[in-house]
């Protein structure tokens, strides 16, 4: 059996799901729900991928755009509100919409909260209004007066005996009303800029509360005054009260009652733990991962979440990022990567390929563990990174290149799977587009840069994980081509060096002085990528010519061209031991190539824009493609499945026959209508009928008919529109359709695109019609002419007889 593959599908796929927005965190710790752009994603925390997708449509113009919404304390469902103005009442595991209703405010909706019990929600609106709502019979019960301007936080008292809801607006002040009645109970003034989150003690007395204004105040709700008001000097985005008995990093009597301890995350991008009633900190993160915000007022860390029963807590950030932390110890546990923007290469890190390392429009590395797609970041680069590559001798080692004119050597410890900075490399004058790392070892690599210039690098034979960064030098330095240099690869025996260059040529250089040793020319405009096969003395390019070309490495000669791509080919790839290439280009789709036919064997449509990279995995199992779309597509080899399903279902196909040979020789005729319905065999099915019809009575036909199944009934109608088109085979056609319109009409049989049906029998049946109206005509004309002949035959024989 050939190991050329066929065919590939998509295992998963890696996109934004977080464009900024409301988060929520479902209890029990299983999903994140994040706004992104006008829907809402469901994440998996534990797979990291997108489960549901809530509101989105296939027609973009169809799009409800989400404002706002809120989760349900029991996690079965999502209230959401709408730019048409509805809330919809989501059933999230289903995915569909459960109840919808007009929201009555002008404008936008902001806040949404719901009780503890999950049977009143409350709204909160930009035209100064909180309502309250029976959400089993979705009513407005209450419209609560007091807040001015756009509700910025809102949230239920949880203590069901108090039957208190807060919320804050333009003003300042924290609102607090009866939810029985709806009447203002107590006003907490404080604040000098926008309240941005609410939380209460488990006492039920004490309210917590922080602002842009960069304090935190303690509420006493009972007497409706402030205990302390606590300056951070930071703008805060979030804050919770510590419930007791939790254990935190550092040794402190957390069950003391006279004790209120607080969470904060704000704009200096760490967590803070305070200690309420004394107002010191006691706590200050030193392990965070975000920055702090680039100018004052600016933002760094946007929500702060709690989840109890995981006992940890999720920051999310400016740039989408979402750190989950362990509370007791503040060890990162998951960071995901709401949105990568465009992605620019992608490269397997790890000795068995459980890690990719992705390249955006950042200056920061995403290293993903693919099993969870929890991400790690990595810091280094101070612009954006354009190109990364690894070794097949060191899946643990990978250089990056980046428009700070630099290229970083990483190197992945073994016991903790995170990559650490061990070498930097800075001379050239401008970006490093491009960067390839030798091969058959880890001796050296090459760099492009927009200065033209073609550079290598002598990498140290001990690479180990170290504190101080090693500082390398290039050993040697060609202006290599006249315009930009898009792509630099390294043969698997590490004596070639390839490049590719708009100037419309590749070149083959010596990796041991670069030395020129020959240019191609042949494409009609830029050369996008340039890859050695893993077998072969050959060269492969492509380029925004929509071709690809094979060359000779001896020759310096054209050996085949690739067409079919009707856009740029951005990236090429050997697989199948250079039997066989996988291209990407600017419309988005990929193509599976056959080396030996130059015939185009697959093309895989799953981009919405330009391609910019592909990554195979180690066993050439899996593809993974990243582009502009933000996509990072998971594709799997199937080749092997299909072949054995296609075995099975021949296997299976001739038992079937064989069993409806055998319905047919022992005058099974049911069973064998049913089956022949089943294998979808029309003249099969005509056989079985004509049978039926020889053997019975067109009303015993009706009968038959009436007992078969559904779908049976649905493809009988279709064999029948199929016969109707021949005059041999309209009888049987006009009584199977006769007795199907029986059970259409009485309501027993309901046929999808009944009307097509329809117009494919009426033409031919009018005309079976007319031709059998003129049958009859004839024959009653041939009757009435022998019913004529015969009077005068009989004179005839009576005239005979007298004359005898």
């Amino acid at each position: 059996m050939s190991n050329l593959k066929e065919a590939f599908t998509v295992e998963s796929k890696h996109g934004a799901f977080y464009t900024g927005g409301i988060v929520k965190w479902s209890s029990d710790g299983e999903y994140l729900f994040c706004q992104n752009g006008g829907t809402l994603c469901v994440l998996s925390v534990d797979k990291g991928l997108v489960i549901a997708r809530l509101g989105e449509t296939e027609n973009a113009e169809d799009e409800d755009t989400i404002n706002s919404f809120t989760l349900s304390h029991d996690n079965d469902y999502v209230v959401s509100h709408h730019k048409s103005g509805l809330f919809k009442l989501w059933l999230h595991k289903e995915n569909k919409v459960k109840k919808l209703w007009k929201s009555i405010h002008n404008g936008p909706v902001p806040r949404i909260a719901l009780s503890k019990n999950n049977l009143i929600m409350a709204s909160g609106g930009s035209d100064s209004s909180v309502r309250l709502w029976d959400l089993e019979h979705h009513s407005c019960t209450h419209n609560l007066k007091g807040v001015q301007g756009v509700v910025s936080v809102l949230h239920f008292h949880p203590d069901e005996s108090k039957q208190l809801v807060f919320a804050a607006g333009d003003d300042t002040k924290i609102y607090g009303w009866d939810i029985s009645t709806g009447q203002l109970k107590t006003t907490l003034s404080g604040h000098f800029s926008k309240v941005t989150s609410l939380s209460f003690h488990d006492d039920g007395i004490h309210l917590l509360s922080s602002g842009r204004d960069k304090v935190l105040i303690l509420w006493d709700i009972v007497k409706g005054n402030s205990i302390r008001i606590l300056p951070v000097y930071e703008g805060i985005e979030g804050t919770f009260i510590l419930p007791s008995n939790i254990n935190l990093p550092i040794d402190v009597d957390t069950q003391n009652s006279e004790k209120i301890f607080a969470v904060s995350a704000g704009e200096k991008g760490t967590v803070k733990i305070w200690e309420m009633k004394s107002g010191h900190e006691i706590y200050c993160q030193n392990n965070s991962l975000l920055a702090p915000a680039k100018e004052d007022g600016g933002l760094s860390i946007t929500h702060l979440l709690y989840n109890e029963k995981l006992k940890s807590f999720a920051v999310t950030s400016v740039d989408h990022n979402i750190i989950i932390h362990s509370l007791e110890t503040f060890d990162c546990l998951k960071q995901f990567v709401g949105y990568t923007d465009e992605i620019l290469d992608i490269v397997y890190i790890g000795k068995n390929g459980d890690h990719l390392a992705v390249a955006t429009n950042s200056c920061d590395i995403k290293l993903y563990e693919l099993a969870t797609m929890s991400c790690q970041l990595l810091c280094g680069h101070t612009d954006l990174v354009l190109s990364l590559a690894t070794s097949l001798s060191n899946r643990n080692l990978m250089v990056s290149s980046a428009k700070d004119n630099s290229v970083r050597v990483w190197l992945m410890c073994q016991e903790t799977y995170k990559m650490f900075c061990i070498g930097s490399a800075i001379r050239h004058t401008s970006s490093v587009g491009s960067v390839a790392l030798s091969q058959a070892s880890c001796e050296f690599f090459a760099s492009a840069s927009k200065d033209l210039c073609l550079k290598l690098w002598t990498l140290p034979t001990d690479l180990s994980i170290t504190d101080r960064d090693i500082t390398l030098n290039a050993t040697h330095t060609v202006l290599a081509h006249q315009k930009y240099i898009n792509s630099v690869t390294v043969s698997p025996n590490d004596k070639l060096l390839a490049t590719g260059s708009e100037d419309k040529t590749a070149k083959l250089w010596s990796t041991e002085n670069l030395q020129l040793l020959g240019v191609l020319r042949g494409h009609r405009r830029g050369v996008w990528c340039v890859r050695f096969s893993p077998i072969d003395q050959v060269l492969l390019t492509s380029s925004a010519d929509c071709t690809m070309k094979l060359w000779s490495l001896s020759e310096l000669n054209c050996l085949k061209t690739f067409e079919g791509h009707e856009s740029s080919v951005l990236r090429a790839e050997f697989i199948s031991r250079g039997m066989q290439l996988i291209t990407s280009s600017t419309d988005g789709l990929l193509k599976l190539w056959n080396v030996k036919t130059s015939e185009c064997e697959a093309t895989l449509d799953e981009h919405d824009n330009r391609v910019w990279t592909l990554a195979v995995s180690k066993n050439e199992k899996y593809i993974i493609s990243g582009g502009s779309d933000s996509l990072i597509v998971k594709w799997r080899d199937v080749t092997e499945e299909n072949r054995a399903k296609a075995t099975a279902e021949r296997e299976q196909l001739i038992l079937e026959e064989q069993k409806l040979s055998n319905y047919l020789k022992a005058n099974k005729l049911i069973s064998a209508l049913k089956l022949a319905l089943k294998l979808d065999k029309p003249r099969q099915v005509l056989r079985v009928i004509e049978n039926i019809i020889l053997n019975k009575d067109s009303n015993e036909l009706k009968e038959t008919i009436s007992e078969l199944k559904t779908d049976y009934k649905v493809a009988l109608l279709k064999c029948a529109t199929t016969w109707n088109t021949n005059s041999r085979n309209s009888h049987v056609a006009q009584l199977v359709i006769n007795a199907l319109l029986n059970d259409i009409g009485s309501g027993n049989l309901q046929v999808d695109n009944l009307s097509s049906s329809m117009e494919a029998l009426i033409p031919y049946t009018e005309r079976h019609f007319k031709r059998l109206t003129r049958l009859l005509q004839d024959l009653h004309l041939m009757n009435y002419t022998v019913n004529r002949i015969k009077p005068h035959n009989e004179p005839m024989l009576t005239d005979e007889k007298n004359n005898d």
